[in-house]
């Protein structure tokens, strides 16, 4: 029995190492629509865009122009513009507050009901408002804190304010700084809050039919969640894995001492 331990120590001692050999995950994993032929064109049908319809507890950034900038003063908001680049939130954000009644309340113009109405049919309804005080008024309206929130396996994982409404994931992909490399790009999750409930997505990065997805946009406050692939909990498990394979070293270390 004393002649076989060293052997059984070694061999265990083997299995470990084939182990975390095994535990990495294939290149082909870790590319995008790994299943399109680079040879070839491969027409995939666009999923149809829907505009984002703007919901109690928004904040919208309003501004009414006039061939005098002094006369629409009152209405516009100090800092009311949010800015022209994607950003991580970092603190309050300025503009007009959607209500609960779905209103909001423009200085002079008064309380204009917006929820239900996109940007565009929500501009009209403030235009509407503003022709009464103002001649030939321009109107510029958009979401001030269409929020995304990218976590789990990317370079900067954090809540992103986007300026335009038409966002793909992999926009927000792309502001996280992308996935690293023990992202599982084949089970990526997707949380969409209605409110009254969740609806929880699988979406895979791998397949060019994600593209066709009608979860490839994005709405306003949804959280994307990339989970560690294998290799990640490989990695987190090497000091357990290398304490494991010192054990088996030094037992057989002393195992074969004692033979001699």
């Amino acid at each position: 029995m004393i002649r076989k331990l060293p052997r059984i120590y070694a061999f265990g001692g083997v299995l470990v190492f084939i182990a975390l050999c095994f535990s990495c995950g294939s290149t082909k994993n870790a590319i995008y629509f790994s299943d399109l032929d680079s040879s070839r064109v491969k027409q995939i049908p666009a999923t149809e865009f829907h505009e984002p319809l703007i919901q109690t507890d928004d904040i919208l950034s309003i501004t009414v122009q006039t061939i005098d900038p002094s006369a629409s003063l009152p209405v516009n908001q100090t800092g009311n513009q949010p800015s022209a680049n994607a950003s991580a939130v970092t603190g309050a954000i300025s503009g007009f507050l959607v209500d609960k009644n779905g209103y909001v309340e423009l200085p002079m113009l008064g309380m204009i009901k917006v929820a239900g109405l996109n940007t565009m049919d929500a501009k009209e309804a403030v235009r509407a408002k503003a022709v009464k005080y103002y001649k030939n008024p321009t109107i510029q309206l958009r979401f001030a804190n269409f929020k995304v929130t990218v976590l789990g396996e990317v370079a900067k994982p954090a809540s992103y304010i986007v300026p335009n409404e038409k966002v793909s994931i992999l926009d927000a992909i792309s502001l996280a700084g992308d996935l690293t490399i023990y992202g599982k790009r084949q089970n990526i999750m997707l949380i969409r809050d209605y409110g009254t409930w969740k609806d929880v997505i699988r979406l895979d990065l791998g397949s060019s039919s994600l593209m066709a997805s009608p979860y490839f946009y994005l709405k306003q406050n949804d959280v994307i969640y990339v989970e560690p692939n294998k290799a990640k909990v490989a990695a987190n498990n090497a000091p357990k894995n290398q304490f494991i394979t010192i054990i088996l070293a030094v037992a057989t270390l002393i195992v074969t001492a004692v033979r001699l």
